[in-house]
């Protein structure tokens, strides 16, 4: 059942009724919120200001706004001056360019600096639909987290993208946020818990025989599964894995030592993800079945988002059987 203590919606389970928005605007909302209590918070853009929701901030802030153009090389490297002057800057733009295509200016001028900017990564995953392989960015996860230094965030719904973003602004030092286009399922609500490097669990069923482990808005894909297996005896948690790096090592271990095989489920390659990270922690402490769900190295393609879900094996069928199979294992 879901765990009264994360003070979900109680709509989750109403497809009809459930509120539905993209990360991308809690960045939007997120980043106007932190500007309200922050005068150092400025917003860096490269020429995608209405894609990733920067207009709201240059609406209200806009001596705070810096339009940096089709050059995201520039974009980190500015950012990080502009830090060492005690500016909290926020740079936007497609993951598939950022950190895509400005990698080495963010590990040598960010993270090998322990600059104090937040790079904020939109539309990735195959969700963002007809815009194709090009821009459908798969491993901003995997080339963000083996930086030193950098924190990495992959926020559920726009609510918790919002809190992630003013928890952002808070930290002192480098963060990667990671925003989709797609609107997807509210999940969380204001007074769900959000702390950087605090993972906290959304379902726990009676005698759990498995662990799924989410992130980003595949969390309720991960929910309506565990209702569906909880329906056929299959009784399991799921835990909002919300905080790549750090990671919440106890979290993980606790959720180990309850279960007997691991599901995680992710919009991204499955190599240098989250469910990567996750193996490589339980490999060295609770060694055990596991099972990944993400995109099984491939490209992604123009189409619908559904669709594109389904084609690449990452829809809620998909972690049912991925389930089934790691059980099998024990």
């Amino acid at each position: 059942m879901l765990n009264t203590n994360a003070k979900l919606s109680e709509k989750v389970f109403d497809p009809e009724n459930v509120k539905a928005g993209s990360t991308r605007d809690g960045f939007g909302h997120g980043v106007v919120e932190a500007g309200e209590k922050d005068k150092n918070v400025v917003v860096m853009c490269a020429d995608l200001m209405e894609s990733t929701r920067s207009h709201w901030f240059n609406e209200k802030f806009p001596d705070r706004y810096i339009e940096m153009g089709v050059a995201e090389q520039n974009l980190a490297s500015v950012a990080a001056g502009i830090s060492l002057v005690g500016k909290i800057p926020f740079i936007a733009s497609y993951a598939a360019f950022s950190p895509g295509r400005n990698n080495e200016q963010i590990r040598t001028l960010i993270s090998l600096k322990k600059a104090n900017v937040k790079i904020c990564g939109m539309h990735a995953g195959v969700s963002v639909g007809p815009d194709g392989a090009t821009h459908q960015q798969l491993e901003d996860i995997a080339l963000m987290r083996v930086q030193p230094n950098m924190i990495v965030l992959v926020p559920s719904d726009e609510e918790e993208a919002r809190k992630a973003v003013i928890a952002a602004a808070e930290y002192e030092g480098p963060v990667y946020i990671r925003f989709g286009r797609t609107s997807t399922p509210e999940i969380t609500t204001k007074d769900t818990p959000f702390e950087i490097g605090k993972a906290f669990r959304v379902w726990e069923g009676k005698d759990p025989v498995v662990g799924i482990i989410a992130s980003g808005p595949f969390l309720h894909s991960a929910l309506v599964a565990a209702k569906n297996l909880k329906e056929k005896g299959i009784e399991s948690i799921v835990l909002n894995l919300h905080t790549i790096k750090p990671l919440d090592t106890k979290a993980l271990l606790a959720l180990s030592n309850e279960v007997g095989a691991i599901v995680t489920v992710e919009e991204h390659q499955i190599a240098g993800g989250m469910g990567s990270t996750v193996a490589e922690y339980l490999a060295q402490v609770k060694p055990m079945p596991m099972e990944f769900i993400g995109v099984k190295d491939r490209f992604g393609q123009s189409g619908n988002p559904a669709e594109l879900i389904e084609h690449y094996g990452m829809g809620v069928s998909h972690i049912e059987s991925a389930v089934r199979k790691a059980l099998d294992r024990i």
